[in-house]
């Protein structure tokens, strides 16, 4: 079972979430909400936490396939249904820039297994919203 304590910062809606092993991120509403702006909005966690699934995949896939990635920077965007109570995310696109001398088709093959297969979040959000991906090689 995963546990996630949260504790309430302030008393409008910054709030710190912590896992059983201490690590810790900060969430809060907009000021639009009635927030300050003192860490991430719930639903931006959530785009955060694909991109962070499927770069975990990405890497481990990449070492098994013995290519040389140096880095790896994603940008993960998200649309969400307008004027509705829940807004829930219709489109995601999550753009991969891989750094180092990788292989084209083995990249795309890493990624594509991510996205498509592995990543539970990605698998979790596209249930309600179209999942895309693009990526680059970058020397």
């Amino acid at each position: 079972m995963i546990k996630i304590e949260l504790s309430r910062l302030d008393n409008d809606f910054n709030m710190e979430a912590v896992n059983d092993t201490g690590n810790k991120i900060l969430l809060d509403g907009s000021p639009a909400d009635g927030g300050h702006n003192r860490g991430m909005r719930p639903m931006q966690t959530l785009l955060a936490a694909m991109g962070a699934c499927s770069a975990i995949d990405i890497v481990s896939i990449l070492r098994k396939q013995r290519e040389e990635l140096k880095d790896i920077k994603i940008t993960v965007t998200g649309e969400r249904q307008k004027d509705v109570t829940p807004s829930l995310y219709t489109e995601v696109h999550a753009h991969y820039k891989l750094f180092g001398n990788i292989d084209q088709d083995k990249a795309q093959k890493a990624v594509s297994l991510s996205v498509e297969k592995y990543c539970s979040v990605a698998k979790t959000l596209e249930k309600t919203a179209k999942v895309t991906y693009s990526f680059e090689i970058l020397k």
